[in-house]
């Protein structure tokens, strides 16, 4: 009976360690794929990519976002949206087709029409421009609109890869 009890203290200490073994496991491989997704590579790029990364996680940021009217409705909307902008300065083709040029004013976003006219306005330092919609994004949570390097340089958030903005549909 002593040896039967003694084993049975055994069995159930082991269990608690391989319990307790993959919980640790899970939790780690969230943390990882966590981080893996901030580092991976996406066109959500400023110059200096990894610092941002690392910027915008030591930081926690409040981000409103104000839904634009869908697809088919949007051309007529003069609704607003607030929310994080962010730029990107490399890709050969953008999803209407045409040949990306980091150097016009253009933009991404996620759903209203190739064309539109959007005032990008950076709450912040009060600098606006006028971009035209010209690609699908922005492909990362939070955010709302992806400009062009040069719009990014004239918004003033270059150094920062990413600003809190206001949108308004011009035409």
């Amino acid at each position: 009976m002593a040896s039967s009890a003694a084993a049975r203290g055994i069995i159930l200490r082991f269990a608690v360690v391989l319990a307790a073994a993959s919980l640790a496991a899970c939790a780690q491989s969230s943390v990882v794929s966590n981080r893996s997704a901030l580092l991976a590579p996406s066109r959500q790029a400023s110059l200096q990519h990894d610092s941002t990364a690392s910027r915008v996680t030591k930081r926690r940021v409040a981000v409103t976002y104000t839904p634009f009217a869908p697809r088919q409705h949007a051309a007529g909307t003069r609704l607003a949206s607030q929310g994080l902008a962010s730029f990107y300065s490399e890709g050969t083709r953008t999803s209407s087709g045409e040949k990306f040029d980091a150097n016009e004013l253009t933009a991404a976003h996620p759903t209203l029409p190739f064309g539109t006219r959007l005032r990008v306005t950076n709450v912040s330092t009060g600098r606006s421009v006028t971009v035209r919609v010209n690609d699908r994004g922005p492909f990362v949570r939070g955010r709302v609109v992806d400009v062009s390097y040069s719009a990014a340089r004239l918004l003033g958030m270059v150094g920062d890869g990413v600003a809190k903005v206001k949108l308004d549909v011009v035409q």
